[in-house]
């Protein structure tokens, strides 16, 4: 039986730094997009519940695809098993490394 991948995404939201996790990414037909599909959030068992998951798990409940800027992703990495999706709070004078965002406009020419 074939495994399904499982990516971790790490991307930048409003202030926030968002972890999800996700079955399916692709590279958007709208230029600068990630596609992000098929969220995966753990079923927890104990009686602590997390706010920073259950708030990602609210926001992500009806989303089916998520289109995410190129310039807001930090990282990507496929992972053998899920972890604990996170939302981090960014602070003023906080740096974050995001990937390049591609600039290649065409110069009018002088024709």
């Amino acid at each position: 039986m074939p495994v399904v991948p499982l990516y971790k995404v790490i991307f930048y939201n409003q202030n926030q730094v968002f972890e999800v996790f996700a079955r399916a990414i692709y590279q958007s037909d709208m230029y600068g997009f990630i596609e992000v599909e098929e969220f995966v959030f753990g079923e927890r068992t104990s009686l602590l519940v997390d706010p920073g998951e259950e708030k990602l798990k609210t926001e992500f409940a009806s989303v089916k695809r998520s289109y995410i800027p190129m310039h807001a992703i930090i990282r990507i990495d496929e992972v053998e098993k899920e972890g604990a999706v996170k939302v981090t709070e960014i602070k003023s004078g906080d740096k974050i490394a995001h990937f390049p965002f591609p600039t290649l406009v065409p110069k009018p020419s002088n024709d």
